[in-house]
């Protein structure tokens, strides 16, 4: 007859230094986090260094073939300055700024302007850039006002869009009530986009600031705000 198995007795327990140590993430794991952290933190600055090298270089070339030869400094130099030429141009821009602030350049402006005024498709090219330049540039700039949500380009798709200024009447007398000029940003590019006239009721209003918005499209929508804030009430015409 077998005699029963008897459980052995319970030893004493290992120290907790001697156990072996439990991982949370593998060493492949750790190593793939630790990648992905340094591109995040040296993606935006070298990009950003990197763009800024290439629109210095380029007002370089364009700027140091017009300087005469004796007025360039590269040629007294034994090596060359990046930045000479932009710094070039923020000098002449700054003396042009001067000259045209007295009335020899006053009376210089108008007659540039009404000469090109009189030229017809010269005209009108030159009206839709200063309007812009002075949008963008005016200190009480509203540009963008609001950040908005409209269906574009079908019904059931949304996309951001941002109030862009007065709507013109015929284009409210065509809608048939009042409408709002909206400049939908394309991503990652928001210089480009397309400019719709959506009826006021038909838009969305977000509480989002401009910038908020453009790093939201500029990122392809990686770049979120923190928090979703209330809608903002939709202001009477």
């Amino acid at each position: 007859m077998s005699e029963p198995d008897i459980p052995p007795a319970p030893g004493p327990e290992m120290p907790e230094e001697l156990q072996p140590k439990k991982h949370g993430l593998g060493l492949g794991v750790r190593l793939r986090n630790y990648f992905l952290a340094g591109i995040l933190i040296t993606a935006p600055v070298s990009l950003t260094i990197y763009i800024a090298w290439l629109f210095i270089n380029w007002v370089d070339q364009t700027v140091l073939p017009l300087v005469p030869p004796e007025y360039n400094p590269e040629n007294y130099l034994p090596f060359s300055i990046p930045g000479i030429g932009l710094i070039i141009v923020l000098i002449v821009l700054t003396m042009i700024g001067a000259v045209t602030a007295g009335i020899f350049g006053r009376l210089t402006r108008q007659l540039m302007e009404s000469i090109l005024n009189r030229l017809p498709i010269i005209r009108s090219i030159y009206s839709a850039i200063k309007q812009i330049i002075e949008t963008v540039l005016a200190n009480q700039s509203a540009a963008f006002r609001d950040c908005v949500l409209v269906e574009f380009p079908r019904p059931g798709a949304w996309t951001l869009g941002f109030v862009t200024g007065t709507t013109p009447p015929e284009v409210s007398a065509a809608i048939g009530g009042d409408a709002l000029t909206i400049f939908v940003p394309t991503t990652p590019n928001p210089t480009s986009g397309y400019l719709i006239f959506v009826p006021r009721a038909d838009a969305k209003y977000l509480d989002m600031s401009v910038e908020d918005g453009i790093k939201l499209v500029v990122s392809g929508g990686i770049v979120a705000p923190g928090k979703i804030p209330p809608r903002k009430a939709k202001p009477s015409a």
